[in-house]
């Protein structure tokens, strides 16, 4: 079978999974000459602009899936690209289902889900050769090659327009007046990611008294108030512009989240607060200056996406203290 030069992606979400293809992406353009269409849902299709293989995105509304119109919708699909290849970096039954209904070539990411089950299951005992190997940028990138290229070859890539660049100047200059800006994203998906709210209060308050300027970026309700040398922009900036934002900070701290991928695609360090989930699971930043902060407890991982009900009072992330991870933003300042 001829390899088509043309292909459609699919990877719906969630944010931080869609930003980790980027890379992959850029690899594939530049090795093969491939060109994409890239179909994920809307609330993440903007992080995609800009970027130089992709020629189209399809932003879809996950309402309309669940309508019962999915299988009109992806035969349709499947009908408008014919020729192209399909490119599966999701690796569900929905993803699955669209490759029924293709009818050129199919590549699919090895999601190792034996592996993550044998994992969890065994306290990292088994499983963990392929699943420590391989990060998710290199699982995906293994849809097409027999090995993956280094992590450091599909680092997440946001491609900033000079407008939003200068946006995200003038905003961070006007905040910051001259002091270096340290971003922070105290919110998590799943409660048992998240830091204490104490704690962010904490570490923002010794950040200003070390001559920095404070930013919250996300969504949600800030644990930290504006203030004299904190900016508050929660709820405030669209995708790119909270890009816009990072791209100018000079260190993002955050959980596990998918503004943690964010950052790494505008080249911004970042410190991470890692507790029920595992670097097994892929998604660790792997920029060179990022800084993974961890804890050494015996029953990480407990879960995949840190949804499982902590019976240790998340002494996880308690035991990773901001005296602690406000060395590791001051080392990456200096």
């Amino acid at each position: 079978m001829n390899v088509p030069n043309n292909w459609l992606v699919m990877r719906l979400s969630a944010l931080g999974d869609v930003v980790l293809t980027t890379g992959v992406l850029s690899y594939l353009n530049n090795k093969y000459g491939w060109r994409f269409t890239f179909l994920t849902l809307k609330p993440w299709a903007s992080v995609l602009e800009g970027h130089p293989a992709i020629d189209r995105i399809i932003p879809i509304d996950k309402e309309e899936l669940r309508s019962g119109g999915e299988y009109t919708f992806f035969k349709q699909i499947a009908e408008e690209h014919e020729g192209k290849g399909l490119l599966d970096l999701h690796g569900t039954m929905r993803s699955r289902f669209l490759s029924l209904c293709w009818k050129g070539a199919v590549r699919r990411y090895p999601k190792f889900s034996l592996q993550r089950r044998l994992f969890l299951q065994t306290e990292g005992k088994l499983g963990g050769e392929k699943l420590l190997r391989f990060n998710v940028p290199q699982r995906y990138a293994l849809a097409v090659e027999e090995d993956a290229p280094s992590r450091l070859e599909l680092l997440p890539q946001i491609f900033l327009s000079e407008q939003e660049k200068q946006l995200g100047s003038t905003m961070c200059g006007d905040m910051a007046q001259g002091k270096p800006i340290v971003a922070i994203h105290p919110f998590s998906t799943h409660p048992n990611k998240a830091w204490f709210n104490d704690y962010w209060r904490e570490l923002a308050a010794k950040l200003v008294s070390s001559g920095v300027h404070v930013v919250v970026v996300g969504v949600g309700n800030s644990p930290v108030s504006a203030g004299d040398g904190v900016t508050d922009l929660t709820g405030k900036t669209t995708l790119r512009e909270t890009c816009a934002v990072l791209a100018c900070s000079q260190v993002l701290v955050t959980g596990d989240s998918g503004p943690m991928h964010l950052a790494g695609g505008v080249q911004t360090p970042v410190v991470a607060l890692f507790g029920p989930t595992h670097r097994a699971w892929g998604f660790y930043p792997e920029g060179l200056s990022d800084i993974v902060l961890e804890a050494d407890e015996d029953c990480r991982p407990c879960s995949l996406h840190g949804k499982k009900v902590c019976d240790k009072e998340q002494i996880c992330m308690r035991s990773i203290e901001p005296d602690r991870v406000l060395q590791s933003v001051l080392s990456l300042l200096a």
